[in-house]
């Protein structure tokens, strides 16, 4: 798995986030969180986008294996892959937007390129 953060938690606890959070950023196109987090789902949202772009049924199980729900999976071999076919990289953005009201988090808004 790309990167060394922990983020405070937990093996299992901060792979079930990232998970989470890769499967709702594919999903939804952007999401908010800190920056670290942002960080990091952006090196496992790549790694999803590069794979899912040789678009063969070992790439989609290697995809299957960490993004949570099955349409999601459809709608990255379908409509996200497909977008970056000409693109090496750099399929997202990480915009930052101020610290949170409640405890001063540096906060980002994660979103995919157009």
């Amino acid at each position: 798995m790309p990167g060394t953060r922990k983020l405070g938690r937990t093996s299992d606890h901060r792979k079930a986030m990232l998970r989470a959070m890769v499967t709702y950023l594919l999903e939804n196109g952007k999401i908010e969180t800190t920056v670290t987090r942002a960080k990091e789902v952006r090196s496992m949202a790549e790694k999803m986008i590069s794979t899912a772009k040789t678009n063969d049924l070992h790439s989609r199980r290697q995809v299957l294996a960490y993004v949570t729900k099955e349409d999601v999976v459809k709608k990255l071999f379908d409509e996200i892959a497909p977008k970056y076919a000409d693109r090496n990289g750099g399929y997202t953005r990480i915009i930052k937007i101020g610290p949170r009201r409640g405890d001063a988090a540096e906060m980002a808004l994660i979103s995919l390129v157009d």
